[in-house]
């Protein structure tokens, strides 16, 4: 395990940016991985501008992206990559020799299976993460990306189009990929490190070049013959780029200057718990997960960016009649930061993995859906006790909001004053809770959750659980219909849903994960 003192700054990457981590005092690990995405949003453009589908064969453009995401792998985490590999070269060998009836079923658990092994290890073996054993990230990137290719797969060669739903069938993949099509789609140098997980077929309309102009096809009425998108040029990412990079600043600025300053393990600490009052430890709880907030915001805004930087990500024409290049949104920080109810903020966080988890599981399980989803999502986390603390948690919040709501919310609708009072109280109420819920998932250990629960009086629990039974008397069945059979805690976000409208009901970027 090595010194505490210098394990902060210990990797199995590349060590030339050590003197760069020791005079800013940040961990090597996030030092390459800085720099490795600062790379890729300059190769980004590069590749979109010298690189694209009029100047190079997509043969080239695959092969770039590959070597350029292997490449970041290397650096980052030097040997532990071969993890990484092993997992995409042995699930490809699935692809193309496995039945093609059973192919998601054995890739979901080979991949699934491995991930869980290396999470099992980063727990148990490497006492709780060592930050040179961390290349868990890209492993779960890379198994949602394996995942999603196998069932869109089955979905394509095995069923018939009628017993799939319509956004199923806009991404089933009729044949298998080829090698070189399979390796850049899961390790290109766009997503590789953060992600975002997306749809086979939409990287390779954009590798060969067709991404923007079907999309643009699809805008209705807009399309005429000579005079329709097929002879307009491309519509540019650069102003959503640099609105993108606007709030990574922002963020790493607020990581900066307000986030260190308020960190989550004070909640913890022993001489806090036992001499601050309840509200002053439950304001500074609230205010740490608030800070605790933005360097999600930044690493998956700055992902979302690099995609766009490529060409990648376009969803349409929204209703101002503008570019929109949210097709990779993994984030809606107003939609998170102005929720309303929990399931209002978990829809508007990590919007992709939420669409995986609909699509691998929910969609697809003949019963006992919602518990299924839940169980994969937390495997797919890892094995930290906190991350079951908080889906367990989220269990009664839940019920306990949906019960709330359709008791009590029609009392308020008949005023904008009344309306407005429930906003802002239901508002304090669903903040108060997340910070409540995700505590562990940043504290991870058995010990530090029970400390901070304690410290809390359980009150989270014990208010949700007693909503949950006291207005369950009121509620009445809904007739099932084709809305509610839909993952209902996996919602449309409102990130996508602006533009998805007016253009195209092409994806259904959804969440049930907390982070």
């Amino acid at each position: 395990m090595g010194e505490p003192a210098d394990s902060t700054f210990k990797t199995t990457g590349s060590k030339w940016l050590l003197p760069v981590s020791e005079y800013f005092s940040f961990p090597l690990d996030q030092v390459n991985f800085l720099a490795c995405q600062l790379f890729a949003l300059a190769a980004a453009f590069w590749f979109r501008l010298y690189l694209g589908p009029g100047h190079a064969n997509p043969l080239v453009r695959h092969a770039v992206a590959t070597l350029l995401g292997i490449s970041f792998l290397i650096f980052c985490f030097g040997w532990y990559a071969v993890h990484i590999l092993t997992v995409v070269a042995v699930n490809y060998l699935i692809i193309i020799k496995a039945d093609i009836d059973n192919v998601h079923r054995y890739t979901m658990v080979i991949a699934m299976g491995y991930l869980t092994a290396c999470q099992v290890s980063r727990v148990f073996i490497f006492n709780y993460g060592i930050l040179s054993t961390d290349f868990s990230g890209p492993l779960m990137i890379v198994t949602q990306k394996i995942t999603t290719l196998a069932f869109q797969l089955h979905d394509g060669m095995c069923k018939k189009a009628e017993h799939l739903t319509s956004e199923q069938k806009l991404v089933a993949i009729n044949v298998r990929p080829s090698l070189i099509e399979y390796l850049s789609y899961n390790l290109n140098f766009l997503s590789v490190l953060v992600g975002p997980c997306n749809n086979f077929q939409d990287y390779i309309d954009f590798i060969e070049g067709r991404h923007i102009s079907r999309r643009l096809r699809q805008h209705a009425g807009t399309c005429n013959g000579q005079n329709g998108y097929d002879k307009s040029p491309d519509p540019s990412p650069l102003n959503a780029v640099c609105r993108k990079l606007v709030v990574c600043s922002g963020c790493m600025l607020f990581f900066l200057t307000v986030t260190r300053s308020l960190p989550i393990k004070y909640n913890v600490d022993q001489d806090f718990v036992s001499r601050a009052p309840f509200l002053t430890r439950l304001t500074y709880a609230f205010f740490s997960i608030q800070a605790a907030r933005p360097k999600f915001y930044f690493a998956w805004t700055l992902a979302d960016a690099i995609n766009n930087a490529a060409g990648y990500g376009f969803l349409g024409i929204d209703k101002n009649g503008k570019p929109s290049w949210d097709l990779n949104c993994n984030i809606n920080i107003i939609g998170i930061e102005t929720a309303t109810s929990f399931k209002t903020f978990i829809d508007n966080w990590n919007i992709q993995t939420g669409t995986w988890l609909k699509t691998v599981c929910y969609e697809r399980a003949p019963k006992h859906r919602l518990p299924l989803t839940f169980i994969l999502s937390a495997l797919w986390h890892g094995v930290y006790p906190g991350y079951y603390f908080t889906f367990i948690t989220a269990i009664p919040i839940t019920m306990a909001a949906r019960a709330v709501r359709k008791s009590v919310r029609h009392f308020f609708l008949g005023s904008i004053a009344l309306k407005l009072g429930y906003d802002i109280l239901t508002w304090a109420a669903t903040q108060l809770a997340i910070c409540y819920t995700v505590m562990p998932f940043l504290l991870l250990s058995v010990d530090e959750t029970m400390v901070y629960y304690r410290s809390m009086f359980f009150y989270v629990h014990i208010i949700s659980i007693l909503a949950a039974i006291g207005f369950h008397w009121k509620h009445k069945p809904r007739k099932p219909s084709a809305t509610t059979k839909t993952f209902s805690a996996f919602s449309s976000t409102s990130c996508a849903a602006s533009c998805s409208a007016q253009c195209q009901p092409v994806h259904s970027n959804n969440n049930d994960k907390i982070d």
